[in-house]
């Protein structure tokens, strides 16, 4: 191609950017730029490059679990709406920008943090995700991980499980199975910093207009921080798309949990956790060798909570 042509194809390619709605957008392009995909490809597949693993429905992103040893912990970014294509989480948004969109970790562990701050005051080290089973609607993510100071042995470790699910055009869903166990006895302190927890995307939260909501029907941080539920979620219009597409991610915790139902942190900035560690009165103690097992589900709907059916989806998951 000359550069005349090449010049042609950027003003082209410009100007459908600046033209067409939603062009800009994840949506917008793959109507545009995206390539014909090879067979099996409007599927999900996956995709494993060391550390990282992404996972793909139609050809488009899906999901990527993030596990590269010089991070704080592993943890999930992007969480794609099923229509928009934009992620329902964040990655970094302030206030408290170590929040990373999708994860499980906890601070006040035998005096160590393993949620914030710099690796060398704890650190959640992966040991190498793999993929398991890989169907042409789901697909799962191993790994074990350590949980140590580096330069000493390690305090617990955990086996996980994720299991990344394309259920319908409108439906996504992510089961987490996780087995903590204690390498030695282990004591964690009252902490807000603790277990499975999501940060939502800016634009489906109470601040931006969206809607925190859990499974009893309560509105917002003030009405249900601190209360007993099956389930969060947050949803809202996404911003900087035509039209009125509303998208939202839910956060269950299963029953069968050690805490359950758990008292949930929530905020209206985008934070849930359903984290029993923020309401002890003692400390939580776990002997060497002891495990506990847990599990949650996060589920990416379109539509509201009401349009996605979250109760029923919430009581087959739990049947």
């Amino acid at each position: 191609m000359n550069r005349t042509s090449s010049r042609r194809e950027l003003l082209r390619w410009g100007l459908v950017a600046a033209t067409v709605p939603g062009a800009g957008s994840l949506a917008g392009f793959s109507a545009w730029a995206q390539p014909k995909p090879e067979p099996g490809a409007d599927k999900l597949t996956a995709y494993q490059d060391g550390p990282q693993i992404w996972i793909r429905w139609n050809n488009l992103l899906l999901a990527s679990y993030r596990a590269h040893p010089t991070q704080k912990y592993p943890y999930f970014y992007p969480l794609a709406g099923p229509l928009s294509g934009l992620s329902l989480t964040t990655e970094t948004s302030v206030p408290y920008p170590h929040h990373r969109s999708l994860l499980f970790a906890c601070d006040r562990v035998n005096g160590a943090n393993y949620w914030q701050g710099p690796v060398a005051l704890g650190q959640i080290v992966s040991s190498g995700p793999r993929l398991g089973q890989v169907t042409p609607q789901s697909a799962e993510i191993l790994d074990q991980c350590q949980w140590r100071v580096p330069g000493k042995p390690p305090v617990m470790s955990d086996t996980r499980k994720f299991t990344v699910c394309a259920v319908s055009p409108r439906l996504r869903w992510i089961d987490a199975e996780i087995a903590w166990t204690a390498v030695q006895n282990v004591k964690v302190e009252k902490t807000n910093h603790s277990l499975f927890a999501l940060r939502a995307s800016p634009d489906i939260i109470p601040w931006s207009g969206g809607t925190l909501v859990d499974s009893e029907g309560r509105l917002g941080e003030k009405n249900t921080f601190g209360q007993k539920a099956a389930w969060c979620a947050y949803w809202g219009k996404r911003q900087g798309l035509a039209g009125n597409l509303v998208e939202g991610i839910a956060l269950f915790d299963h029953p069968a949990n050690p805490w359950a139902p758990s008292p949930w942190f929530t905020r209206d900035y985008g934070f849930i956790s359903p984290t029993p560690m923020n309401f002890l009165d003692k400390p939580w103690e776990l002997g060497e060798g002891q495990s506990v097992s847990l599990r949650y589900r996060v589920v990416l709907f379109a539509g509201d909570p009401k349009e996605a059916e979250l109760d029923r989806l919430y009581k087959e998951w739990t049947a």
